[in-house]
């Protein structure tokens, strides 16, 4: 960029810097800069749109247009071309404004008087806060040197709109971070809590966006890559002989960290006026801007690789971004774009909720967080941005809320709502230690799910007669590396030992689909739910597979041992899987080491294809296992992380219940013991119905025990299979109405 155009910018930038400094309301600090822009571009108008809402612009302020627009004048989102650059992200030059396509004539503003348009998003970190436009008389377009320095003026705006400059009177001038936010999120966990927001990375704040000494600020983001590339090259040493796709990640980071054009950006956008700190995040601005147009997977993580460096770099400049631990607020609830199993599991059980912005249902953190039965939503659009840390925020993690900053009354419902929780579980505490035995005689067993040592002990708390899925995922997904045969013998171990004698089903490493080890070769899959994962991976790739048979014979210690296969579709799949498990008794019976005095070993019916098994697959089984949550969107061909689909089908839908009374028969033609497990099995009237359709065991999350147990002991099993039974006969689709009326009287 010529040295003129630079020396305009500073010159600009510096008569803002001044404008700002200068005692006023928001209004008057946006009348102002609209006025001294328009000056220094030689435009007749100048004009700064903000969102009032997520939908909708407003005009704010403006020089050449009529006064009287102000905070009338309102968009939406995507409409006319400052709808459109706020929709896109990107610049709209034009030398004739009326022709462009998606053109919008607002009568009120007498902007027909002007032909050229230049609008440029006023963007902070990727998000869109408004739009900043100059238009003149003259038909033409405006020239790069223009283009740049208005974004530079842009990103000054989006940082002083950050930092609460332009507080005043309307929705559109509203202190940032302040309104009360509501966000619709998948569910990951169930649960509602309140507490106060703990941020995984906290945003940087940049307090001084405008810089007198261009040289001075050089040298400090000069310094600052310096000392990033050094960070780099040790996280490069101490990777050295780790995973390779781990090293293809801190190998594109220095790539970025030594890269000229990366670096003569930033130093551009210094010399055009801006702070070190500022000329990064319009970078990273810039990065993020683009990231969200790619939908190339390698492109995308290379540039969340440059977006992570970038924010790596921000930390460096300011000091920012690292809060101690002991600033954690006692009730936190984890905000994040994103998070790792392993950084999830640090944080523990301190945690009283988690909002990600990302993620799925059936992500590692969503793994983690079920295990440590922490409510979890994820896809909460915005959210990272949104919250600050200490934020009151209340998460209905049953329908995919979250409430953030709450108003008094939404504060005071979720108060009572959780009140009235705990009051419940009081009640559960009673019944803990007697069965769930319905008023007709029947008994079910009720069992919970595991998947970390630290669930042990909610055996004897939620009065679990014993686990019936314990993931042994968990341990491979939190680490680097693959874990040994004698550290996973050891842990296995202690949980036989920590379940106090009752039954531990261990189901053999479920990976795939949206579980990929960290240190294993990911498989691009057009559809992985229905790809390459779990049992299939273990037949392919047999070696893992036996290392963990092995652990867990040696683990036994010659007493009893349960082990499940999961994901079996066909007979020969449990065949091949049950001679690996003769394998491993075979190679420990060489070695010398005792053999469980007892075996079950089982599979997952989690395919509608098993169930149409031949019947010597039911007498060769020791026991089935329905994985409830699999079974159903196979059976209703609805992914169950889609939003749109989900939701739809009901699991007391007529058609899936016959479909569980079928397996139910088969299993009762041979003996073969049946369960059920997932989320539905914890679900108070989706468990009574299934016990009602004849599954005897159930296991679901501790925290659900009591509930179901409780319904249960009120019921009547044969009267409720009577009505599932007239349901059914009238046509219905569902039974739940039916059953609900019947629960009512």
């Amino acid at each position: 960029m010529p040295d003129r155009s630079e020396s305009e910018s500073r010159k600009l930038l510096g008569r803002l810097r001044d404008a700002m400094a200068s005692s006023g309301a928001g209004q008057e600090r946006l009348d102002r800069i609209t006025t001294l822009v328009a000056e220094s571009m030689g435009t007749e108008v100048c004009s700064i749109y903000l969102f009032r809402d997520r939908d909708t612009l407003e005009l704010c302020a403006t020089e050449g247009l009529r006064a009287e627009a102000v905070h009338q004048t309102r968009m939406r989102l995507g409409e006319g071309l400052v709808g459109r650059v706020a929709r896109a992200g990107r610049v709209v030059n034009t030398a004739d404004a009326p022709a462009e396509r998606g053109f919008r004539y607002m009568p009120e503003t007498g902007e027909e008087a002007y032909s050229s348009f230049l609008g440029v998003p006023i963007q902070r970190l990727g998000e869109t806060l408004g739009v900043l436009v100059v238009q003149s008389r003259e038909a033409r377009e405006f020239t790069s040197d223009e283009v740049y320095a208005l974004e530079v003026v842009a990103m000054v705006v989006a940082e002083m709109t950050e930092l609460g400059a332009f507080v005043g009177e309307g929705s559109a001038l509203e202190a940032p971070h302040q309104r009360p936010a509501t966000f619709r999120a998948s569910v990951g966990q169930e649960g509602v809590t309140m507490g106060h927001v703990w941020l995984h990375e906290p945003r940087v704040v940049v307090t001084k966006p405008i810089a007198d000494d261009p040289e001075a600020e050089r040298a400090r983001l000069s310094e600052a890559v310096e000392r990033l590339r050094v960070g780099v090259d040790r996280m490069l040493d101490g990777a050295a002989g780790g995973d390779a796709e781990h090293l293809q990640v801190l190998e594109a980071y220095r790539m970025f960290a030594n890269s000229r054009g990366w670096l003569r950006r930033m130093e551009e956008s210094i010399a055009s006026g801006l702070s070190a700190e500022a000329a990064v995040e319009k970078e990273q601005s810039a990065a993020r801007a683009r990231l969200s147009q790619v939908s190339d997977p390698y492109l995308r993580d290379r540039l969340h690789d440059l977006d992570d460096l970038s924010h790596r770099l921000l930390r460096l400049l300011t000091g920012q971004g690292q809060a101690a631990e002991s600033e954690m607020p006692a009730d936190p609830i984890l905000v994040a774009r994103n998070i790792g199993p392993a950084e999830l599991l640090d944080y523990g059980r301190r945690l009283k909720g988690v909002v990600l912005e990302e993620g799925s249902v059936g992500s590692h953190a969503a793994v983690v967080a079920r295990a440590l039965a922490i409510p979890l939503l994820v896809q909460a659009d915005r959210i990272a941005t949104e919250a600050l840390n200490g934020d009151l925020i209340a998460l209905d993690a049953d329908q995919g809320i979250a409430h953030l900053r709450p108003d008094e009354s939404v504060a005071t419902a979720f108060r009572d709502k959780m009140a009235m929780q705990a009051a419940a579980q009081e009640r559960y505490a009673s019944i803990r230690d007697k069965p769930a035995e319905a008023r007709c005689g029947t008994v079910v067993s009720l069992h919970m799910n595991a998947g970390l040592m630290a669930d042990l002990p909610s055996l004897e708390s939620s009065g679990a007669e014993g686990v019936g899925l314990f993931r042994t995922e968990l341990q491979f997904l939190i680490r680097n590396q693959m874990p040994r045969r004698s550290e996973l013998s050891a842990l296995y171990a202690r949980i036989m030992k920590a379940a106090q004698g009752k039954r531990v089903v261990f189901r053999t490493l479920d990976i795939g689909s949206d579980k990929v080890l960290p240190y294993m070769n990911s498989v691009d899959e057009p559809n992985p739910a229905l790809g390459w994962r779990a049992i299939r991976v273990g037949l392919d790739k047999p070696g893992v597979l036996r290392m963990q048979l092995q652990a867990l014979v040696r683990a036994a210690a010659g007493g009893p041992l349960t082990v499940m296969f999961p994901f079996i579709a066909q007979y020969e799949e449990w065949r091949a899987a049950r001679a690996e498990m003769d394998k491993a008794l075979e190679r420990e019976r060489i070695l010398g080491h005792p053999l469980p005095a007892s075996l079950e070993v089982g599979a997952m019916l989690e395919t509608p294809s098993l169930a149409f098994a031949s019947r010597r697959f039911f007498e060769e089984v020791e026991f089935i296992s329905i994985g409830g949550n699999d079974l159903k969107q196979f059976f209703f061909a609805a992914d169950r992380e889609n939003e749109l689909v989900r939701r739809r089908y009901d699991t007391l839908n007529v058609s899936f219940l016959s479909f569980i009374e079928q397996i139910v028969d088969r299993c009762a033609e041979t003996g073969t013991p049946l369960s059920f497990c997932g989320e539905d099995a914890g679900r108070p009237i989706e468990a009574l119905c299934l016990a009602a359709m004849g599954i005897r065991t159930l296991s679901m999350r501790p925290a659900s025990i009591g509930p179901v147990k409780h319904l249960l002991r009120r019921a009547h099993l044969g009267e409720l299979r009577e009505v599932i039974a007239e349901a059914k006969a009238r046509g219905e689709q569902s039974v739940r109405p039916a059953v609900m009326d019947h629960l009512r009287r």
